[in-house]
This record gives structure tokens, C-alpha cells and sequence, in this order.
């Protein structure tokens, strides 16, 4: 059984820069999960999940034209990570929590008809729910992510990541970002990523995502993962990859994605230049562009 969730204190979240967004909540198995929602009720859902160890503030430059293009956006943050609660234990936290809670959240929502935008662990638990609901799904954007498993293995430098990420004595999300980034981000925006989590106890979300990514046979989600991709390659509706060119982690890819799955035939996949893992943060604004344009153009 988990562990009583942690709530990071309201006043951490007050005046951060750009994020002017209001908190929404829903209650998912008993936990508090934050999103923002943005733009007309009636718009085309655009649902942008954030990864590893970040939250929704990493999409603060593109949720404003999203909507203002006519989109209902909707920006979660998983159990562990921003506003949502937090589990104080490593071993609380799996993949298949990730993935329940997730579901649950759309299912409170109501959400339908959904343009996934997934980067990081937002692609590996969005394309898992694409591959358990498809119907729910209209269409995929895919940047800097992947759908790991056995016979898709991570390359070294995410190896690096994981140990670095169970060694280190304190674990600095605000740090990650700007180590990450290609070009040096201020120091308010850095403790905007340090904002959920006022002290250690709060980062086991954090320390658990590196060591719940399945990178060999023993892991029973690598088999999931593997059934996922079964889906995936039957997927005939649009999907574009939008893949940053200095990330060493999941650079090579977007070509996984445009090889594997049927959708991708015929998008105009892009390569965000200038960008390192987090493009969010470094090129936000074109990747709304890009993300838009996929979106009008899919129909």
C-alpha cells in the first residue's frame, strides 16, 4: 500500500514567472492531481504531459497560443511532480501508477478526442494510454521521448542519467533543467522547477521515474511496452515527430517513430534546432508553431 501523499504548500507555486495559469484539481485513487486548462471548453483537446523532473510550468510559452489557435489545452502534472501530490517513498511509485492515475484524470476531466504532445516520460505514459485507447486519441505529437523496451534499449548517456539520479545526495530538478539546456536559463526559472519540492522527502517521484523506465527482459513492462508498439504500428492517424538536435538521449529517435508507425507517413516531421532535451524551455514558441500547424493540417 502507498504511503500518505506530501502537498507542496501553495505559497511555493505564488509568483512564479510566466505561469499565470489557474490550478485545476481532480481526485484519482484517493490523490490530488493538478492540471492547467486553457482555451474555449468546445476546442480540440491538446493534451501536453511533461517528463522527468519537470512539471506543467515547462510548457508555460506554448500553452498561450495553443489556445489562442482555438485549442483546449490541458497540462497535467503526474502524481510526484508540480501541484499533484506527492508519494514519500521511491517504492510507491510504478509505472502502471503513472498510467492508472493518468487515465483516471482524463476520465474525470472528460476528456475525448485528444492530440497527445508527449516529451520524455509524457511520451512513454501517453503513448501507452494511445496504444490502450486509440479511439480516444486523434492524434500524436512525439518530441524527445521513446517507447523503451528489451529490444529498444536506452543509449548510455540515459544509463549515466539513471545512476546520477540514485547517487546523487540531493536531488536538484532546477538544476537538471539548466544542465540539460543547450543555453543557460535564469535563476528564477530555475527555482520554478524546484518549486514542487521544498525538501527531500518530496523528490521520490523524481528519483523513481529513471529506475521505472524498462530496459531489459525482467521488467514486465518491457513486455508492455513491446505490446504497445503492436498498436502503434497499427496507427493510421497522424503523427509527427518534433525532436530537438542537441539531445543526447533520444537523438535518432524520431526516426524510430516515422519508420514504426503507419501515421507518420507523409508528416512534416521537424528537427527543433538549437534545443537540448527540455525544447520546451529552450524553443517553446516553435514548438507551438510546429504543434498548431500539425494540428490544422491533421484536421
Amino acid at each position: 500500500m502507498s504511503s500518505a501523499a506530501l502537498r507542496t504548500p501553495d505559497e511555493r507555486f505564488e509568483g512564479l514567472p510566466d505561469f499565470p495559469f489557474e490550478p485545476h484539481y481532480a481526485t484519482v485513487g484517493g490523490l490530488r492531481l493538478h492540471f492547467v486548462d486553457e482555451g474555449p471548453r468546445d476546442g480540440r483537446v491538446v493534451l501536453l504531459l511533461h517528463g522527468e523532473p519537470t512539471w506543467s510550468y515547462l510548457y508555460r510559452r506554448m500553452i498561450p497560443p495553443l489556445a489562442a489557435a482555438g485549442f483546449r489545452v490541458v497540462a497535467p502534472d503526474f502524481v510526484g511532480f508540480g501541484r499533484s501530490d506527492k508519494l514519500p517513498r521511491v517504492e510507491d511509485y510504478s509505472y502502471r501508477l503513472h498510467l492508472d492515475t493518468m487515465r483516471g484524470l482524463l476520465d474525470a476531466v472528460g476528456l475525448d478526442r485528444i492530440a497527445l504532445l508527449g516529451q520524455d516520460w509524457g511520451g512513454l505514459i501517453g503513448l501507452r494510454l494511445v496504444a490502450s485507447e486509440p479511439a480516444r486519441f486523434s492524434s500524436i505529437v512525439v518530441a524527445n521521448t521513446a517507447l523503451p523496451s528489451a529490444s529498444l534499449p536506452m543509449p548510455e548517456a540515459f544509463l549515466r542519467w539513471r545512476e546520477y539520479s540514485q547517487r546523487v545526495p540531493e536531488f536538484l530538478a532546477g538544476k537538471v533543467v539548466r544542465k540539460t539546456c543547450l543555453e543557460a536559463i535564469p535563476p528564477e526559472v530555475e527555482a520554478a522547477y524546484d518549486a514542487p519540492f521544498p525538501d527531500q522527502s518530496f523528490t521520490a517521484g523524481a528519483r523513481a521515474f529513471p529506475m521505472l523506465v524498462p530496459i531489459d527482459a525482467s521488467d514486465p513492462e518491457s513486455a508492455e511496452n513491446e505490446r504497445a508498439w503492436k498498436e502503434l504500428e497499427r496507427w493510421r492517424k497522424p503523427l509527427l515527430t518534433a525532436f530537438s538536435d542537441g539531445d543526447p538521449i533520444t537523438r535518432g529517435g524520431d526516426l524510430i517513430f516515422q519508420r514504426r508507425v503507419p501515421g507518420a507517413s507523409g508528416q512534416p516531421h521537424t528537427v527543433i534546432r538549437g534545443a537540448g532535451h527540455f525544447l520546451q524551455e529552450e524553443r517553446g514558441e516553435e514548438l507551438a508553431r510546429v504543434t498548431i500547424d500539425f494540428l490544422k493540417r491533421a484536421g
